[in-house]
């Protein structure tokens, strides 16, 4: 095979050997989407009653969220063996008023997701719980969920002065109202103070400079709680529910991941002799920043448009070999797609001209330091590229046999989005790239290595 993933003796990370492809065809049903998942697993845990979540995230991350709730008495019950990152899941809830306090410490492993949401959850529940991770979690910034939720009342404390996990939540039975102004994009801190406003006496409002990811506000709405959304008078855009309402037992159809999909509308854009068509992608207007960059940068991308659900919007992608050229990313834009900037640095690298993306701050706080390590890499491959602050400048290297890009070994510093970005470079370099912590996609994708094999004419 030219693409293997190996468990060495000395490592429980995993290392991948990837080698150039001369040809790139396909067609992937992708890992259920990671995002929806979660919130799927947390508001069927919320409702009074049966869930059906069907072809949901299988990867590590998602799987924590559902070892939280098992912890506090919620029933999941797996339907099935999982295909290609996706598993159908059944939720039986007795409603929040129904979770027991857990008996031991509830573990997010590497998933900041996890954690962030669950403290809000756990917020509007009258118990104790400590939630804490891995290593990397324990990296992860929590002061920005600790101020909002003991604004509405509940107790939390972190370590290092109240920064980092664990994270320590008492709950209350109900909260307080709050109008919360963010000054850093995050649709996790939003979603965790509406989740913990479902238990609060007074209106929740959450007013954002920047719109992020709206996956909580349409599967409250899908699930019977009012959510209103509309721009304010000095342009923040403002989302608020009032408290009291009662989470529904509802079904989800979880769309393909449109995170795991920036690596093969990459690959497929840039690669020479290319066509790739991804199925039953979600692309949600607030999500699909990645697709509409790629085409700002000339990716021929074609979107069918096909039935969804619970108010995603689902579409089958295709993409061509293509002629990229460099684009300008703004901070709005970051904050849009900050999941693929990884991925579109590679894009930029392999395009004519020189790429800016600007105010990427928020990539520090990911499961590595990105801003770091995708630069790292890609340099250790061959691209050009420069830091400033928290800006990448990504010199394009189009028109050099293979992009100038050249296999080597690459640090993934364990980020599952770092090994896949590298991995799909590995398909454009010459000769071959080794991965160190390429176990870490299946955080999110456990399928990537056996889809990237197959993806080889």
């Amino acid at each position: 095979m030219d693409a293997t993933l190996a468990q060495p003796h000395d490592s429980a990370s995993g290392v991948a050997h990837v080698r150039q492809a001369a040809r790139i065809r396909g067609r992937l049903p992708l890992p259920g989407d990671k995002s929806i998942t979660h919130r799927a697993l947390i508001l069927a845990a919320l409702a009074e009653g049966e869930s059906l979540i069907k072809d949901g995230s299988d990867g590590f991350d998602c799987n924590s969220t559902a070892g939280v709730l098992a912890s506090l008495g919620v029933a999941i019950e797996r339907l099935g063996e999982a295909t290609g990152g996706r598993v159908d899941r059944r939720v039986r809830s007795a409603g929040r008023a129904g979770w027991r306090e857990p008996e031991g410490t509830l573990d997010a492993g590497n998933s900041g997701t996890t954690l962030r949401m669950m403290a809000g959850a756990l917020a509007g529940f009258p118990g104790y719980a400590v939630l804490d991770g891995d290593a990397s979690l324990r990296r992860r910034p929590v002061a920005r969920i600790i101020e909002p939720l003991r604004r509405m009342g509940a107790t939390l404390h972190g370590r290092a002065g109240d920064t980092l996990p664990p994270l320590t939540v008492v709950g209350r039975t109900q909260l307080g109202p709050i109008d919360l102004r963010m000054t850093v994009p995050s649709a996790q801190v939003k979603s965790s103070v509406l989740l913990a406003g479902l238990a609060s006496n007074g209106p929740v409002r959450v007013r954002e400079a920047i719109a992020t990811r709206d996956h909580t506000e349409r599967m409250l709405r899908a699930r019977g709680v009012v959510v209103d959304e509309h721009d304010g008078q000095d342009g923040a855009h403002v989302v608020s529910l009032e408290g009291g309402q009662t989470v529904l037992a509802s079904d989800e159809q979880v769309p393909g991941d449109v995170s795991a999909a920036a690596f093969w509308l990459v690959a497929g854009a840039a690669h020479p002799d290319a066509e790739l068509t991804l199925e039953r992608v979600g692309v949600n207007p607030t999500r699909r920043a990645v697709i509409d960059l790629l085409r700002s940068m000339g990716a021929r991308i074609d979107e069918r448009a096909l039935d969804g659900r619970g108010g995603e919007p689902v579409a089958e992608i295709t993409v061509r070999t293509s002629e990229l050229v460099a684009i300008e990313v703004g901070a709005a834009d970051v904050a849009r797609a900050i999941d693929e900037i990884p991925a579109l640095c590679l894009a930029a690298a392999c395009a004519h001209g020189t790429t800016h993306i600007r105010g990427a701050g928020e990539l520090r706080h990911k499961e590595s330091d990105r801003i770091a390590g995708v630069a790292a890499g890609l340099e250790a491959l061959g691209a050009r590229l420069e830091v400033d602050g928290d800006d990448l400048v990504v010199h394009g290297a189009a028109g050099r046999p293979a992009f100038g890009l050249r296999g080597t070994s690459v640090m993934t510093h364990d980020d599952h989005r770092l090994a896949m970005v590298f991995a799909i470079a590995g398909l454009l370099a010459a000769g071959e790239t080794v991965l160190d912590g390429a176990r870490s996609a299946a955080v999110s994708y456990p399928g990537f290595f056996s889809d990237l094999e197959g993806v080889r004419a």
